[in-house]
């Protein structure tokens, strides 16, 4: 079923997007903008190099980087083949059945509203810092996140076109302020230890401490690639676009991730570098460890812009989900998995109901915490993000085994390597990634026993099931 039509059609009650509205850079920013490079960096380095396997941390991104891209070739193959409108429901619907579809399009609202969730409870908790520190004024950061969700619902209402403006810009300066400290680094030489790739490369160096932490937070890292196949319906040449965006996405992100995570552990020094990610942790100010580098190399107005950028950069990144998880929403409305009103777009040709929904869901996720009075950054943030790692690496496996059912069923000549062997390979290298995750839960959101990380991990089979309930129950109203 398709949902575009041609922009001048603007009939009451529409459920159209707007077709040809954006292409492979436009997509690009969104995707780059569900990774929050700043935020990304700034929040993760510390707590993946203190408590992961230390210098090794940028080789632990560049496997998972490696992994994702292997994982992309079936991604992409089933792109060209499928509509790729709704991207997991999409194929897995097509490999593996309308019920597992179902199931996995709710675990991917899951995984997408959770880390939303989790990146406003950091919004927050920044902004309501900046500002004490600006004015000594202290104002609750519930009170930041709200005035956040209602700015992104307004966002979310107009065309796609704006919204790639505005993403383009906030993305284009905190990689600008990384990209300028980074070469600062490389083109000095390094800090006091030089450049030293074994340390940070090195099969040893990967493999020392806890690498599973670190590769925790590279899967985190690479949060949203896949939603280049959500645009398609808004895309300049769908099957070419999310091809090429997607490729480039997970290029881009691989590698820069991986060299801003190098220049930072050579800017401290391979034997140095953990002690100066413990001290950050311990002063309760974790991003003094990227934010002090800055500074030295760049001078302390960069620390200034670096902390404005860090807000710009979680926004950009809360306005990119938005815009994924409302046209999620959409494609389910529209295979009747999802109330058939919950497809219909505005003037703009934006999935607007599908917005209005997504703005309850974020706060009916962020409201028990601020009831509880709970710690922004060490419950909503910690507990969510490693929710939707979770959610989002068993999506990555049930979209490698439905590549290979599909073309199981759908031969082609010639490409053994993207429809069996890659599909295959990134099933495997996932599960154990998944593995790792599990084992490592409690540490990856702070928590002292197993109780907490069991609750959370079971709601992923929970959401699942109750995916199927639903469609099942929608399909039964709608025949």
């Amino acid at each position: 079923m398709s949902s575009v039509v041609p922009e001048t059609e603007k009939k009451k009650g529409s459920t159209a997007l707007k077709a040809g509205s954006v292409g492979v850079l436009g997509i690009l920013f969104f995707v780059l903008s569900a990774q929050a490079p700043l935020t990304g960096i700034a929040g993760a380095s510390p707590l993946a190099v203190a408590l992961g396997n230390g210098a090794g941390a940028p080789g632990a991104y560049l496997i998972i980087g490696i992994i994702i891209i292997i994982f992309a070739v079936g991604f992409i193959a089933m792109s060209r083949r499928v509509d790729a409108q709704g991207a997991f429901y999409a194929y897995i619907t097509e490999g593996l059945g309308r019920k597992v579809g179902a199931g996995s399009a709710w675990l991917a609202l899951m995984a997408y509203a959770t880390v939303q969730a989790a990146m406003y409870g950091l919004f927050g908790a920044v902004f309501s810092g900046l500002i004490a520190s600006a004015t000594g004024v202290t104002i609750p950061w519930w009170v930041y996140v709200i005035l956040c969700i209602a700015f992104v619902q307004f966002l979310g209402s107009m065309n796609i076109e704006f919204g790639a403006k505005i993403l383009a810009v906030l993305v284009g300066l905190e990689v600008a302020l990384l990209v300028a400290f980074a070469f600062s680094v490389l083109f000095s030489g390094g800090g006091p230890e030089g450049l030293n790739i074994s340390a940070s490369f090195s099969p040893a160096a990967i493999a020392a401490g806890a690498p599973g932490v670190a590769i925790m937070f590279a899967v985190a890292s690479m949060f949203g690639f896949e939603s280049t196949a959500i645009y398609s319906g808004e895309a300049k040449d769908p099957k070419r676009t999310v091809a090429r965006a997607t490729y480039l996405s997970v290029g881009v992100i691989a590698i820069f991730f991986s060299f801003m995570m190098w220049m930072i552990v050579s800017y401290y020094g391979p034997s140095h570098v953990i002690d100066a990610a413990g001290k950050a942790l311990e002063s309760g100010d974790t991003t003094s460890f990227l934010f002090n580098p800055i500074a030295d190399k760049l001078g302390p107005w960069a620390a200034t812009v670096g902390g404005i950028l860090l807000l710009t950069s979680l926004l950009a990144g809360l306005m990119a989900f938005h815009n994924g998880i409302n046209r999620y929403v959409h494609s389910l409305a529209l295979r009747n998995s999802l109330p058939a009103g919950l497809a219909r777009t505005n003037r703009h040709h934006a999935p607007f109901i599908a917005a209005w929904l997504q703005t309850i869901m974020a706060i009916v996720l962020v409201g028990p915490f601020v009831a509880l009075n709970l710690d922004p950054v060490l419950t909503l943030f910690s507990w969510f993000s490693g929710l939707a790692v979770a959610a989002l690496l068993v999506l990555y496996i049930l979209s490698s085994i439905a590549v290979l059912a599909y073309f199981a069923r759908n031969r082609e000549k010639g490409k053994v390597w993207q429809t069996i062997i890659a599909p295959v390979l990134s099933g495997v290298l996932i599960l154990w990634v998944l593995y790792t995750l599990i084992s490592n839960f409690p540490t990856l959101i702070g928590a002292t026993d197993w109780n907490l990380s069991i609750w959370l991990l079971i709601s992923v089979p929970i959401v699942f099931a109750i995916g199927i309930l639903v469609d099942s129950a929608n399909k039964k109203v709608t025949t």
